[in-house]
């Protein structure tokens, strides 16, 4: 059974812009510096390469999604299809930059030996991702609904939201020195929960005949209606997200 998550930059563009647009605090840990060689892991669409180019780095982005690396060609960015735990770069960069990518990554053990290889001695890792309690809400939501529909077949969860104290002992154990760590709850606002389904959740439910994805589609929103939606705030996502800073320490 494929759990492949598809993306369709045009889609995502459109209903997930947050993802980039609450991304600059990321940036700014960052702190890019002139001349510097930068690689975006999991650039999306290529927005927060583009925002990183403006400090005179050079950025050289990745990702696993095809539609993704073409709308980041088609802003200038040097891009290229492969993922974090492929990544084939020796000694390269200053600096790998990575914004909720790693929680996509299940060998999160591989990907950090990856970006370890790709830095040049002293080099950094800047990151944020889904951490520990991540969209809760929304994958208990899913797992009822599977639950509840064996013909479904099981619930594949395809992300990995990890603790602070886990993925900090993992940077420690792969020689990372970790200047900073941190759990940051961050409920999220999103236009509506099926489109939120359409592109973070449709690689869960590909198997699935289209009447038994909006089967699916229907009955996670009849159960999160109550949980994370008011006539206020429309729907808000129970985001938490992992962010940190760690510098390779050879």
């Amino acid at each position: 059974m494929s759990n492949t998550n598809k993306w369709n930059a045009d889609k995502y563009n459109k209903h997930a812009d947050f993802v980039s647009n609450l991304a600059f605090p990321v940036i700014e840990l960052l702190n890019p510096k002139e001349n510097e060689k930068i690689l975006d892991l999991g650039c999306g669409d290529g927005t927060l390469a583009v925002e990183i180019e403006k400090f005179n780095a050079q950025v050289i982005a990745v990702d696993l999604s095809e539609s993704m690396v073409a709308k980041t060609q088609e802003k200038g960015i040097q891009a290229s299809v492969m993922s974090a735990t492929e990544l084939t770069f020796q000694k390269e960069f200053d600096a790998v930059f990575s914004n909720a990518v790693l929680h996509w990554v299940k060998d999160s053990d591989k990907s950090i030996k990856k970006i370890f290889s790709s830095l040049k001695p002293k080099g950094r890792l800047i990151a944020e991702f889904g951490g520990y309690g991540n969209i809760k809400f929304l994958t208990d939501a899913m797992q009822k609904v599977f639950n509840e529909h064996k013909e479904f077949g099981t619930f594949n969860n395809p992300w990995n939201f990890p603790k602070n104290t886990d993925y900090k002992q993992l940077l420690e154990d792969n020689k990372f020195n970790v200047e900073y760590i941190e759990l940051i709850p961050r409920p999220t606002k999103i236009d509506d929960i099926s489109n939120w389904l359409d592109i973070f959740a449709n690689g869960i439910i590909s198997h699935l005949t289209q009447e038994q994805q909006s089967v699916f589609k229907q009955e996670v929103r009849e159960i999160l209606k109550p949980k994370i939606y008011s006539e206020k705030d429309g729907w808000v996502a129970d985001y938490v997200r992992l962010r940190l800073k760690a510098y390779k320490t050879v």
